[in-house]
């Protein structure tokens, strides 16, 4: 025997996101979502589905490149589940899907702010820590700033320091969190980073370079703010 009134819940989805250049899709459920008339959307995009949740049942929520259809990111929201998607951020750049929020920081003029986020730590490392700690320094050694915990999911919050150079670069060392050794192996982790004046959110990406696993940070998601 079964119920005949199925249990059901509300189910209500904030959706924070940005694209650029690339134009996007949501579709929930195969269903193109509508944001202020437009199926289609680029930049900052913003909406809240509410829709009703049945015990048992699951529903599709994907993200497409409006251009090729190809899908970007898919995720299955259930009668069960339904707390963990309240809140779905996204940032999406060429070669780059991040699944957070990220708002440009206030930098006073004369100063220069650092945020940095890691979302593929131990990809190619082999790596299983989840946080690195960062320290900044300019090309002579001096520390302008120490970061605790550069995690794979958000933005560390931003540390701010007086402007030296427009051109100089500035050099971020990685280690295990707490500790002066690298995250792994024994070899310095050094990575060059761009710096320009006022805010700099800089995208950590392990990547291999003629067989050897590296470490950049040559995106800086405050350019496309």
């Amino acid at each position: 025997m079964e119920r005949y009134d199925k249990i059901q819940k509300p189910g209500e989805v904030t959706i924070k996101g940005f694209s650029k250049p690339d134009v996007l899709q949501l579709r929930f459920n195969g269903v193109p979502v509508s944001i202020n008339g437009n199926t289609s959307y680029t930049n900052k995009i913003e909406t809240q589905l509410q829709f009703v949740l049945d015990e048992g049942e699951t529903n599709k929520l994907g993200i497409y490149n409006n251009e090729t259809g190809a899908e970007i990111r898919k995720y299955t929201i259930s009668y069960d589940n339904i707390a963990d998607y309240k809140n779905l951020y996204f940032f999406n750049l060429p070669g780059i899907f991040l699944q957070t929020y990220a708002v440009k920081p206030q930098v006073n003029f004369g100063k220069v702010g650092f945020e940095f986020i890691f979302p593929n730590l131990g990809e190619f490392s082999g790596s299983s820590l989840t946080h690195v700690k960062g320290i900044l320094k300019r090309e002579n050694g001096v520390v302008l700033a120490e970061f605790e915990s550069i995690g794979k999911d958000d933005f560390t919050a931003v540390k701010i320091y007086n402007s030296f150079s427009a051109t100089a670069p500035v050099y971020l060392e990685l280690y295990k969190p707490g500790t002066t050794e690298p995250y792994v192996g024994s070899e310095m982790i050094k990575v060059t980073v761009k710096q320009h004046m006022g805010a700099n959110m800089i995208v950590l990406q392990e990547k291999l370079e003629n067989g050897v696993w590296v470490v950049k940070g040559d995106i800086d998601v405050a350019e496309y703010l």
